[in-house]
């Protein structure tokens, strides 16, 4: 069961990027300009970000097992659409309602999962998710791309459906049908509102900060690291490496420190955005701290899936709901202020803002604890 949400957490992942490495191709073939194309991607991401908690809030009743397969049909039948797509209003279309399945999707696939396994463990489950879609970075859209690049682009689009499928009807024969209200992991198991806004104005600063400057490593890497364009094509395969590796060991610790990790992650990231800023035009440095970025972009929000499972004030999956359209929103709006300092500061300027803004989400962070940690002295 645990596997089938992984491929579906996979595949969910693959089909936001995977545009990301065909758009000339998906330009060149639908006849629009790479900035419509563009817009598949960036819609998606606005997407997921308005529509996550009233989604949720919509399905609160609904069985899981019930909302889960409807939500995979979607992203077989989005897939398909987009597959046989000849022009680029049905494309965008299918784009978006896939979009809206994977805004549902990361609020309901957390509980379902964690609540097959005792507490004690449910940070390595949430780990085990992650790591799942992290890999979509490092296999699935490199695949993918090179699949689109020696065939037809539609071709990856396609297995998007069959991998759904999979999941889809695994999940049908074997998540039994209860109430949410039923289930074990419908309630934060150490509810506070205070952490729970606090875990959630970090993630979406880490989040903007992040992507100021990510939406711009290609350009760093080549006008200020001076990388020729194949060694920036593998140093984005090692982010990814990196990103999964960070995934995979913070998942191993995150229920022995789950108020610590978060912390450890978001300064890991702006201790990476800053040393680029500072000594990016060194090569060795470049890569050391661009590993240090890609080895905590996903535990970042890996550890903020899992503080809302411990302190959601309310139903967990409400609370994963509006950290997902959050940190959704912080890397729309990411991308949007690295685009105004660009011109202004160039590349190096998005990410001594990137690491100021993860420096803000470390200062509530610390802030955060040291509040829990003066109200349980006066207690």
């Amino acid at each position: 069961m645990l596997a089938a949400l992984m491929l579906a957490a996979f595949t969910f992942n693959t089909a936001e990027n995977l545009p990301i490495g065909l758009l000339d191709r998906i330009a060149e073939s639908l006849q629009v300009s790479l900035s419509a194309v563009g817009l598949l991607v960036t819609g998606y991401g606005v997407t997921v970000a308005v529509s996550s908690v009233p989604l949720a809030h919509v399905m609160r009743s609904v069985p899981r097992r019930h909302v889960l397969t409807g939500l995979l049909a979607a992203l077989v039948a989005s897939s398909l659409v987009a597959a046989l797509a000849t022009s680029y209003w049905p494309l965008l279309m299918a784009r978006l309602l896939t979009a809206l399945a994977q805004a549902l999707f990361w609020a309901v696939m957390g509980p379902v999962a964690v609540g097959l396994f005792v507490p004690g463990v449910r940070g390595r489950v949430i780990g085990a998710l992650s790591a799942a879609g992290s890999l979509a970075l490092v296999l699935g859209v490199p695949a993918g791309t090179w699949l689109g690049r020696r065939s037809d682009w539609h071709v990856p689009v396609a297995m998007l459906a069959v991998l759904g499928f999979v999941s889809l009807v695994t999940i049908a024969v074997l998540l039994p049908t209860s109430p949410p209200e039923a289930e074990p992991a419908v309630h934060g198991t150490r509810p506070d509102a205070r952490r729970f806004r606090t875990v959630l104005a970090a993630g979406t600063l880490s989040a903007t900060g992040a992507f100021s400057g990510f939406t711009y490593i290609v350009k760093f890497l080549g006008d200020v690291s001076g990388f020729s364009p194949a060694a920036v094509n593998a140093l984005l395969v090692a982010f990814g490496v990196a990103c999964l590796a960070g995934v995979s060991i913070t998942g191993a610790l995150l229920d022995r420190y789950p108020h610590s990790a978060m912390t450890a992650a978001v300064t890991t990231q702006a201790v990476g955005m800053l040393g680029l800023y500072a000594a990016g035009a060194n090569p060795v440095a470049a890569v050391v701290f661009l590993t240090l970025m890609g080895g905590a972009l996903g535990p970042v929000f890996m550890t903020s899936q899992n503080a809302m499972l411990q302190c959601a004030p309310g139903r967990t999956d409400i609370a994963l709901a509006a950290n997902s359209g959050l940190y959704n929103a912080g890397i729309a709006a990411g991308a949007a202020l690295g685009g105004l300092v660009l011109p202004l500061a160039g590349a190096r300027g998005t990410f001594l803002v990137g690491g100021l803004l993860a420096g803000g989400a470390c200062t509530v962070l610390l802030s955060g604890h040291l509040l829990r940690s003066g109200a349980a002295s006066a207690k």
